[in-house]
């Protein structure tokens, strides 16, 4: 590259001004001139979004209990461990890594507005013989700038600061996910635990109904028919417990790894056997407007929307004429002292515009309004099955709370029955089928009470994830 001595007193190259004056005049004039389209966020009703759900009150939805809605289970250990998971779950430690990741990415895109600047220095040593042996130092710089004329830098700004915006929702979601998760497993163990209790002392009146028989039979009272249907009994009831225990222990299991820890001291808390979690009564829901705003996965999608429709934007300004301009200072000398006797340096703009490229840059421009197009659908697929995953939770809780209390009365009669039926076979006043049948139906009826209160809480976590609950107490994610 050529140098343009210094000149003049006050220090400006008048050829290089020109050219500067002439590049800063065109960046002035196209200035705020972005390519592409303006992203303007769907409103509901494009989305088809409608104003209330089809059950359920609009209730307004409370940030404090979305953020900590297991709470209303009123479980302390179900809290403890969902703030262990939160704080040691893997997968949120990925997902906080890919959040960094995308953040590190709009830096990159945001240096993309400045002038790069780059120094050099060098000291040499020439030797010569006979001649005289001589040293050489030089320092220099070099400058070049890209001006964004037509906003390709900004609109790839904008890219950047959606994808790591969405990659904010993505960590919220999977905390969201990864909180329902471990209260989902927690209510499965203690259900499990119910279910072992319920097995085990069943498993104990069929050993006394065992014996009875056996009495009967001896005493020539009844014949060995009773004696072997009630062993039959007390194997089909010792056989279902280690089938529940396989239940019990994974779900322990699962925990474990929820919380970041490998399987059996993480959760050797729990073997203690507690009750299932009482769910209340009620949830507000708010409307569907409410869940775009709280749901993180609906939330991303819009931000990859708004991604694709920037990209458009730098797309289309590959196709426009581009500005650079370039700059260097430089100097040499034989001593450290003489270093900056003479400086050269020189001060360049040029303008570069693609004649052509076989249609590569145009069918780049396609290609990314065909992502945007995608994307929307995407968007309002997401919004669309949120808006399901609500109206499920919502039927899912009301429905739970109805089989709760038929189950509540089925097995206050199923007990009675069971009582009459064996008392009134000890005294020899019915026959062994009839307590068998009681028996097995006071069995269904405990265990269908005990799956009826857990489904009440897990339609309780079904409704609160599908609400979007969890999150909301995150720091650095935006709102």
């Amino acid at each position: 590259m050529n140098f343009i001595s210094r000149s003049g007193g006050n220090g400006v190259y008048p050829r290089v001004r020109s050219k500067l004056i002439l590049s800063l005049s065109l960046a002035s004039l196209v200035a705020g001139c972005a390519a592409g389209p303006d992203y303007r966020p769907a409103a509901p009703a494009e989305l088809g979004v409608p104003q209330n759900y089809s059950q359920g009150g609009g209730t307004q939805l409370s940030p404090e209990a979305m953020a900590t809605w297991w709470t209303q289970l009123g479980d302390p250990t179900l809290d403890a461990l969902v703030e262990r998971a939160v704080s040691a779950n893997l997968d949120l430690a990925h997902a906080t890594a890919r959040l960094r990741q995308a953040r590190e990415a709009l830096v990159q895109a945001r240096a993309g507005l400045l002038p790069t600047l780059d120094a050099s220095s060098g000291a040499g040593r020439n030797f010569s013989s006979p001649g005289t042996d001589r040293s050489s130092f030089s320092l220099g710089g070099d400058a070049a700038w890209e001006v964004d004329i037509f906003g390709g830098i900004g609109r790839s700004i904008e890219a950047a600061r959606a994808d790591a915006e969405g990659a904010g929702y993505d960590l919220a979601n999977v905390r969201v996910a990864i909180v329902a998760e471990v209260a989902t497993n927690y209510i499965q163990a203690r259900l499990a635990q119910e279910q072992l209790r319920i097995a085990r002392e069943t498993l104990s009146n069929d050993s006394e109904n065992l014996d009875i028989a056996g009495w009967r039979v001896q005493a020539g009272l009844v014949s060995s028919l009773d004696q072997e249907q009630a062993r039959a009994q007390r194997a089909r009831t010792a056989a279902s417990i280690p089938n529940i225990e396989v239940q019990y222990r994974g779900a322990l299991n699962r925990i474990a790894v929820l919380t970041g820890e490998a399987p059996g001291a993480a959760t050797a808390a729990l073997e203690a056997t507690a009750p299932i979690p009482s769910a209340p009564d009620a949830i507000a829901t708010g409307i569907p407007a409410d869940t775009l705003r709280q749901r993180p996965d609906v939330r991303a999608a819009e931000r990859t929307l708004a991604a694709a429709t920037a990209r458009i934007g730098v797309a289309e300004a590959d196709l426009l004429p581009s500005l650079r301009i370039t700059g260097n200072i430089g100097t040499n000398a034989f001593s450290l002292g003489g270093l900056f006797d003479t400086v050269t340096g020189g001060l360049f703009a040029s303008i570069a515009q693609s004649v052509f490229d076989g249609g590569r840059r145009r069918a780049a421009v396609r290609s990314q309004q065909a992502a945007a197009d995608a994307a929307f659908a995407s968007y309002k697929q997401t919004v669309l099955t949120s808006l399901e995953d609500v109206e499920n939770g919502i039927n899912a809780f009301g429905s739970a709370g109805t089989r709760m209390g038929e189950f509540a009365t089925a097995l206050d009669a199923a007990n009675n029955s069971a009582i009459l039926a064996r008392s009134q076979y000890r005294a020899g006043l019915t026959d062994f089928q009839t307590l068998l049948q009681t028996e097995q139906s006071l069995l269904s009826a405990r265990n269908s009470l005990a799956s009826s209160r857990a489904d009440k809480a897990l339609a309780v976590v079904q409704l609160y994830r599908a609400l979007g609950g969890g999150w909301q107490s995150m720091d650095g994610i935006a709102r």
